[in-house]
């Protein structure tokens, strides 16, 4: 994963531990087979591609409520 990437999701999530739950979700979908949100020139990995759809807000989160 790139760390520019890591550093800039983290600014949107800003708790590190739902950031590793959203990204993993995710990852978990894009290689299920589900199309990325974002597009990119280079081949991204599937968890350089959940980081950018965290950072340009294409998919979001809700904390549960205790």
């Amino acid at each position: 994963m790139r760390d520019d990437y890591i550093k800039q999701a983290l600014a949107k999530v800003q708790d590190p531990n739902i950031l590793i739950n959203v990204v993993s979700r995710r990852v978990k979908q894009l290689k299920r087979g589900n199309r990325p949100l974002v597009e990119s020139l280079e081949k991204l990995s599937p968890e350089d591609t959940a980081l950018r759809e965290i950072i340009d807000e294409k998919i979001t989160f809700e904390e549960a409520v205790r």
